[in-house]
């Protein structure tokens, strides 16, 4: 049942953003995934950031979107509320970019998901960054660039995430 609302919500989803020459919603989610949570387990647990569950959401972002969508807070864990989460926040993303004139490709709107949408837009035009970007930067890369220079970070980043998200 958990499977088929997913699946239903990634639909209506899709219908909703799909535009003209855009990939399928459905595959961007599961590219997102599988980055996220290889094995796709609703109770995953990223110890050293917080972040929870099949999508990896963090903390902060599911109190944010359980207020929006009127959820429980206390439920948000639950595979069904990760799921309306996830898809509210795809949603959000993809509209952000959208707003700032960037494709929509899994490597972008993961890049919202992973670094958020204002994150993601400074990345992406070079755009002043502050050091707790840098730093997030860093924890999404593997540790054979951790001690890169902030002058080739961004391009290292932005090459590791397209390569592995095309």
């Amino acid at each position: 049942m958990k499977s088929f609302i997913y699946i239903i919500t990634v639909v209506l989803i899709t219908m909703v953003l799909q535009g003209c020459g855009e990939p399928p919603m459905t595959d961007i989610a599961d590219k997102i995934v599988k980055v996220e949570t290889p094995k796709g387990k609703y109770t995953t647990v990223n110890k050293s950031s917080g972040a929870y569950g099949r999508y990896q959401i963090m903390p902060k972002t599911a109190k944010h979107y359980t207020k929006k969508l009127n959820i429980d807070h206390s439920q948000w864990k639950k595979p069904e509320n990760q799921d309306k989460i996830f898809m509210a926040l795809l949603s959000d993303n993809i509209k952000q970019l959208k707003e700032n004139g960037i494709e929509v490709n899994a490597f972008t709107v993961y890049g919202c998901h992973q670094q958020g949408a204002t994150g993601f837009k400074c990345i992406l035009k070079n755009e002043r960054m502050s050091r707790y970007s840098y730093e997030k930067l860093r924890r999404n890369l593997p540790r054979k660039y951790k001690h890169i220079s902030n002058e080739k970070l961004r391009k290292t980043w932005i090459n590791y995430w397209k390569n592995k998200m095309s």
